[in-house]
C-alpha cells in the first residue's frame, strides 16, 4: 500500500502509477499534483546557467498520456483536514492502518520464529 496527496509529484506519481499497473496494493490518500512532464536540464546557457524546459512525458500501453494535467487518482479517497492536521491526525495514515488490519483479519499469517543468531565469535571452528 502507497499513501499519495495533492503534494506528490512527479516522480511520486509516475512510482503510484506503476505500483497500481503492476498490481501491488491498494492506493490511499488524494489526488496527486499532476505534474508528470519532467523537466530537462540539458538547456546550458553561455553563462552557466540552466534553461529548464518540460521534455518528457510518460504514457501508457493504450497509447494516452498519463497523469499530467490530472494527476494520479488513488483507490481510497481519504483528505486530511487542515484543523485536524494542525491538532495532530492523520487521517490517510489512519485509513492506511484500518485497510492493513483489516487485510490482516482477512488473511492471517503465521510470524515463523526467528531462527537462532549466528555464532560469530573467534572462538567457533566453523
Amino acid at each position: 500500500m502507497i499513501l499519495v496527496d495533492e503534494f506528490t509529484a512527479s516522480d511520486g506519481e509516475a512510482f503510484a502509477e506503476g505500483f497500481r499497473r503492476l498490481q501491488l496494493g491498494t492506493t490511499i490518500g488524494t489526488r496527486t499534483w499532476g505534474g508528470e512532464i519532467w523537466l530537462s536540464g540539458d538547456n546550458r546557457l553561455s553563462d552557466g546557467g540552466i534553461a529548464r524546459a518540460p521534455m518528457f512525458g510518460v504514457y501508457g500501453a493504450e497509447g494516452e498520456w498519463l497523469i499530467e494535467g490530472h494527476g494520479f487518482e488513488p483507490d481510497i479517497v481519504v483528505d486530511n483536514l487542515p484543523h485536524s492536521t494542525f491538532n495532530g491526525n492523520d487521517a490517510q495514515l489512519n485509513a492506511a492502518i484500518e485497510h492493513l488490519q483489516k487485510l490482516i483479519a482477512d488473511d492471517p499469517r503465521d510470524v515463523p520464529p526467528a531462527p537462532a543468531y549466528p555464532d560469530k565469535s573467534f572462538n567457533n571452528n566453523e
